[in-house]
């Protein structure tokens, strides 16, 4: 692996997690919620009273945030490296690891960490190491 300095942006990265680790932090003082995408988009398929607006809301910052980004900034130049059975099939693979580890990398990994959840210890350990092995796998074996 090379690490393609020109595009290596320590700033904005740090201001990402900065924005990332507010916004976590907002969402469970104001409203007592934790930030994992997975259970928030979850439950918009939930038919709560009171639930849905805070619900829609946040994910729909989540889609503005780089659209703004990219306003301000430029066009970012996206490139996959996978097809669409591969990107489906992780996509699926991604969904039922939320459900079974109960939280995604973004409850277990922000939040729950921040919180020392053990659970979300061994949770986002799991995430890693499959995202190693998974990585080496598909690099050095296929």
């Amino acid at each position: 692996m090379n690490l393609n300095w020109t595009a290596f942006t320590p700033g904005t990265a740090l201001a990402g997690g900065v924005v990332i680790g507010l916004a976590a932090s907002m969402l469970v003082l104001l409203g007592g919620r934790i930030a994992g995408i997975s259970g928030i988009v979850g439950g918009l398929m939930r038919r709560v009273p009171g639930e849905r607006a805070w619900r829609l809301a946040f994910v729909l910052g989540l889609v503005a945030a780089p659209w703004l980004y990219g306003m301000w900034r430029g066009p970012l130049a996206v490139q996959i490296d996978a097809d669409w059975g591969t990107l489906i099939a992780a996509g699926l693979l991604v969904g039922i690891g939320t459900r079974y580890g109960a939280g995604c990398t973004s409850g277990h990994g922000v939040c729950g960490l921040s919180r020392l959840s053990v659970r979300s210890a061994v949770a986002t350990a799991a995430f890693m190491v499959a995202g190693f092995v998974t990585v080496a796998v598909v690099r050095h074996l296929f």
